[in-house]
């Protein structure tokens, strides 16, 4: 019975095979005995046919999947490609679980697995830090091999990072065999774009790649995507035992925000008496509450509408406000006051790898990188039609003012105004500096052989933010404030520049995180049919934090610090049942920054939160089929993220010490936890049909123990779908017209998320579900190749993401053409 096995099996004819398939096939003499060379150490991703069969991103060591006790998934180039995926947002519907975040402002890469953050990495090195609705950048796919998705936190092998898990892009590698690739695009909005690549040999031991990439958009609905790209790497193979790798990447791109998308109106439906139906003038009553002024006179708390401007309201008013988007169509609520998000990364990584003896090997990777942001965006915008809001001094006031709809000075009513409007300028530096030090150590005794590896990693974090904010009336009294919006479904804007506003400045700081770590691990080959790796791991994370002076706080504030440390582990094990299928367990333990950009105290009047903790527990079934042909998996998960921090109730601040003693002012036992169960495959076979398939069902909530009622203490988590769903189907018909023809066909579906809130008066608000169809038809001849992708085939109306209080729309139906040509 023949098993699967890592490439650091003993059987140099099964890996030389193995390398010959990896699609750098050597052309030259000297290319072949360098190949021959390293054919002990190879550690590039493989494949078998159009499959990838091994990952280094579980376990650091390239690792049979079906030997790997861990959730991971894989995502090769070829599909990649394929989908025409320009960015890692595209490429998410490859992966089960991996989906936009809930409450999204639409900033870059806003994502998450299992419903919680995510941890990027190149290459597993630091590729930008999971910053919710801050500046995240949009990572590109221009530079990537293959993308490999390990679920859960791991922290003992890529230092501090998320609770939902680690995407590693790998990129492309100089090669010594001379390859140049040119392509061209042109598409739906005006956008094109062209990029080269191109490989070669310098000397017999050096070797270059450089990729440039330069496309434009104007984007459907006016959001304008631009992007700048340069890649350079240098591969030096110093001798036998030694090699370097280093890269350089800078990326320019501009982006354009829409955190509004289609919005939810504010119609609280428990304020009209129960079930959306249709209403009338009479349903929506004024508030009879007032208080007398000091002049005697009656001041009513909520606001007074005529009988007739309370039948206009009341015909506004439809059965799905409240409940569901309003449908903007074509437009949007982008105003020309905002900016593109303007980013530059600028990123230099050097790795070398020192080969110890046959099966050891000293890996070190120094990163440093840098990352400006610089944009506007409208932050609020909000339609208020009815809504009886909870009041402490009345009990709760019916369109509680600015909380209301809008009448104008002239006595006009506007049912589609948009009020308590706030556009946000954030200008944001961050700069990193991460080492790490990987000593992998092969061993045998008897059948028994394995892996030490023993991890050293440094990383260190500079962080600058500026934000000011610019209000309408409801927020700006100073005569000089932003146009209300009269109507969101023909908006007015204003004119001018952002800071003709009077803006203010409301946040202002740097921001610094430094952290050390140890981790060892343990892969265990016991038998050809068991494996298991167990890791332990120390981690220091120290937090700095200083106020440089708003308009409410003025002046420069001392500089505060915290840290924390502790240990995280991960433990798995793998049975191969028979060659075709294996099952797994993994649990594991993480930890990171309680919050990346949050605000550091002296730590005596209120305590500073300790790392977040993360855990979870995966059990999974791996299978292949058609002389692994085919790989597919299904793992149940329980994930979640850990001691959250929030007020005791038990606490009363008013009533002093004595009353207190004994009594902690906060608590750490919250959570957000999602449990489901995910599913992967992908087939190539006869080299005809190709299938990515995945889908999710997952529960994933929020935890709030503070809540006295037991029905409100679990909260479905907002914008993460229970279910999701896509595949992507080819087929290839060789020796049509002398060439090859590739035809194309995707799904993908993701269930109703949650956009509601209660404290505007939406306790039940949710964006439905989709159903997408896209699809792709490419020619291959020679040494080029002709694609068409269209998206979006139905033309069917959606949401992609789930913002605060709305939907961003998707895209309606677009084609691109590209056009690429290898010499």
């Amino acid at each position: 019975m023949q098993f699967s096995r890592s490439l650091n099996s003993k059987s140099v004819l099964a890996t030389a095979v193995k390398v010959a398939l990896l699609g750098g096939v050597v052309a030259t003499a000297q290319a072949a005995d360098k190949a021959q060379e390293d054919i002990e150490r190879i550690s590039v991703y493989n494949k078998h046919n159009a499959l990838i069969l091994e990952s280094g991103t579980a376990t650091k060591s390239n690792m049979a999947l079906m030997q790997t006790p861990a959730a991971v998934v894989v995502v090769d180039k070829e599909l990649l490609d394929s989908q025409s995926a320009i960015t890692l947002q595209d490429a998410i519907r490859n992966v089960s679980g991996f989906t936009q975040a809930g409450n999204n402002y639409g900033i870059g890469d806003n994502l998450a697995i299992r419903g919680l953050g995510v941890n990027y990495t190149y290459d597993g090195m630091y590729g930008g830090a999971s910053l919710g609705n801050n500046y995240n950048p949009t990572r590109s796919m221009t530079n990537i091999e293959s993308m490999e998705v390990l679920k859960g936190p791991a922290t003992g092998l890529y230092g501090i990072g998320a609770a939902g898990g680690v995407v590693n892009l790998i990129e492309k590698k100089p090669q010594f065999e001379e390859a140049y690739s040119i392509s061209a695009k042109v598409g739906s909005w005006n956008t094109y774009g062209i990029m080269l690549d191109a490989t070669n040999a310098i000397t017999d031991d050096l070797a270059y790649r450089v990729v440039l990439n330069h496309e434009r958009s104007d984007g459907y609905r006016d959001l304008q995507q631009d992007r700048d790209e340069v890649y350079a790497s240098l591969k030096f193979e110093a001798s036998i035992d030694h090699s370097l790798l280093f890269s350089a990447a800078y990326v320019d791109d501009a982006m354009q925000v829409d955190s509004v998308g289609d919005p939810v109106r504010i119609v609280n439906w428990d304020s009209i008496g129960g079930d959306p139906r249709k209403v009338t003038g009479a349903d929506l009553p004024n508030d009879p509450k007032f208080i007398t002024n000091e002049k005697g006179e009656v001041e009513y708390v909520g606001i007074q509408l005529t009988e007739a401007q309370r039948e206009q309201l009341a015909a506004s008013i439809t059965t799905t406000d409240g409940l569901r988007p309003i449908d903007l169509g074509d437009s949007s609520l982008i105003s020309p006051l905002s900016t593109p998000n303007d980013g530059q990364e600028l990123r230099f990584k050097l790795r070398h790898d020192w080969h110890l003896g046959e099966e050891s090997t000293l890996t070190q990777q120094v990163l440093w990188r840098e990352y400006d942001s610089d944009l506007v965006r409208q932050t609020g915008a909000y339609n208020y039609v009815y809504w009886d809001r909870s009041d402490r001094t009345h009990g709760s006031i019916i369109n509680a003012n600015p909380r209301g709809p809008l009448v104008t000075e002239d006595g006009e009513l506007h049912p589609y105004a948009a009020r308590r409007q706030e556009y946000r300028r954030a200008i944001s530096n961050e700069q990193t500096w991460q080492y790490f030090a990987d000593l992998q150590l092969g061993w045998s005794y008897g059948d028994i052989s394995g892996e030490h590896l023993i991890s050293a990693n440094y990383e260190k974090r500079d962080m600058s933010f500026k934000q000011w904010s610019a209000y309408d009336a409801d927020g700006n009294k100073s005569g000089n404030a932003i146009p209300y919006i009269l109507d969101i479904r023909n908006p007015n804007w204003g004119t001018g520049d952002f800071m003709d506003y009077d803006p203010s400045l409301r946040s202002n700081y740097n921001k610094s995180l430094t952290a050390y770590g140890i981790s060892a691990q343990e892969v265990l080959y016991l038998t050809d049919a068991l494996t298991a790796r167990a890791g332990v791991a120390y981690t220091t994370i120290k937090q700095e934090y200083q106020h440089l002076g708003t308009d409410r706080v003025k002046g420069m504030r001392p500089a505060y610090d915290t840290d924390d440390a502790g240990l995280t582990y991960s433990l798995g094990i793998n049975y191969q049942i028979i060659p075709e299928v294996s099952a797994f367990v993994n649990v594991g333990k993480g930890r990171t920054a309680f919050g990346i950009l949050s605000t550091i105290t002296n730590g005596v009047e209120t305590p500073n939160q300790p790392d977040s903790e993360s855990e979870t527990l995966d059990i999974g079934i791996r299978f292949t089929a058609f002389d692994e042909d085919l790989l597919g998996s299904i793992v149940i998960f329980d994930t979640k993220r850990t001691n959250l921090r929030y007020s005791n109730p038990e606490y009363d601040e008013q009533k002093g010490a004595e009353f207190n003693a004994g009594i902690p002012e906060f608590k750490y036992d919250n959570n957000e936890t999602t449990k489901g169960v995910e599913f992967d495959l992908n087939l190539a076979l006869a080299e005809a049909w190709k299938l990515n398939v995945n889908a999710t069902y997952q529960e994933a909530l929020s935890i709030h123990h503070q809540e006295s009622d037991p029905d409100k203490r679990e909260a479905a988590k907002k914008g993460i779908p229970e279910k999701m769903a896509g595949t992507w189907l080819t087929h290839t018909v060789n020796q049509v017209f002398g060439g090859d023809l590739e035809l194309s066909l995707g799904m993908q579906y993701v269930g109703e998320r949650t956009v509601n809130h209660p404290s505007f008066g939406l306790p039940t608000a949710k964006i439905d579900g989709y159903t997408r169809w896209d699809m792709s038809a490419a020619y291959y001849f020679d040494n080029y190749h002709l694609q068409l992708n269209i998206e979006n085939l139905t033309d069917g109306t959606h949401y992609s993401k789930a913002l605060f209080l709305g939907g961003l729309p998707a895209n309606e139906r677009n084609a691109e053409l590209t056009f690429n040509y290898q010499f």
